[in-house]
């Protein structure tokens, strides 16, 4: 919550903040931003009244789905806002305006990258209140159509929330928080890769980027590939990429158990640093970069 705060009081004492503050501003009134918001919000109901056919297991199911949901609409907003943000401003000459003023190349990217989360963040807000009422709703509904006891909304004479629904959402919350951190990295890579290329290229690398970095445990893993030069060649992609599978909670969803904190910690350390180490290339990307 700290750094939620932290991410938008910047806008009011900085130069970063106000380039983050127009940033945020120009993703939020693009049409991309409100298709996204209102194409995830529509996926996410229609799970929530989609049988699975799990045999009880619906719930767990709305869950993955929704979490994958929020990810990609996540994802997309960020690589699109920093295509749109650094790599069209550079090449429509916009961003030579901007540094005219009393701001340098390193205020130019980190104020981009504060304004694209900052957007992103606006944007899964309300998806994350609906996705958590829906949980809420969804396990009566599961309950009533498997013809179980279903538990009441609230707890008998108050309006607390009842247990067994809560503890289904509060489940969910980490999951959450890990999808924003996997945003938050990829964010700083588009951004640093928006520095050179167009907009299809960054896109295209983000996706790539992607795929691998889910698979990096499977290249390194015991079992994996055998020949010796072949197997380093995947160990170092696996060093450079970043492992976005630790931020991946299907097998703690599966399973119905909650993502341990001290996980959560070496999560957010990994993202902090994975995006620090990104942001600092796209400074060395971005210093020699002809503007003119």
């Amino acid at each position: 919550m700290l750094v939620l705060v932290g991410l938008f009081a910047i806008n009011r004492v900085s130069r970063v903040g106000y380039i983050a503050r127009g940033t945020a501003k120009e993703a939020v009134r693009q049409p991309v931003f409100f298709l996204l918001l209102g194409i995830s919000a529509l996926i996410l109901v229609v799970y929530t009244f989609l049988p699975f056919f799990s045999f009880g297991d619906d719930v767990k199911m709305l869950k993955d789905c929704g979490l994958v949901t929020m990810l990609f609409s996540g994802l997309l907003l960020a690589v699109w806002t920093a295509s749109i943000a650094i790599s069209q401003e550079i090449e429509g000459k916009t961003a030579m305006t901007l540094l005219s003023k009393p701001v340098n190349r390193r205020h130019f990217i980190v104020g981009k990258y504060l304004g694209i989360m900052q957007a992103v963040v606006l944007l899964m807000a309300p998806l994350v209140v609906l996705f958590c009422l829906l949980i809420y709703y969804k396990v009566g509904y599961d309950a009533r159509e498997s013809a179980k006891q279903v538990p009441d909304l609230f707890q008998p004479g108050t309006f607390l929330p009842n247990e067994e629904r809560l503890s289904a959402v509060l489940q969910i919350l980490p999951g959450i928080l890990l999808s924003f951190m996997e945003v938050a990295v990829l964010a700083a890579v588009s951004v640093a890769i928006s520095t050179r290329v167009p907009t299809v290229v960054n896109i295209v690398t983000c996706l790539a980027i992607f795929v691998v970095g889910h698979l990096t445990p499977v290249l390194v893993g015991p079992g994996g590939i055998q020949q010796e030069f072949v197997a380093f060649m995947a160990r170092l992609i696996a060093t450079v990429m970043p492992s976005l599978d630790s931020f991946d909670t299907k097998a703690a969803v599966a399973t119905g158990v909650m993502v341990p904190p001290v996980y959560l910690l070496y999560a957010a350390i990994y993202c902090v640093c994975y995006c620090t180490a990104a942001v600092f290339l796209a400074f060395l990307l971005f210093e020699d970069r002809d503007l003119a």
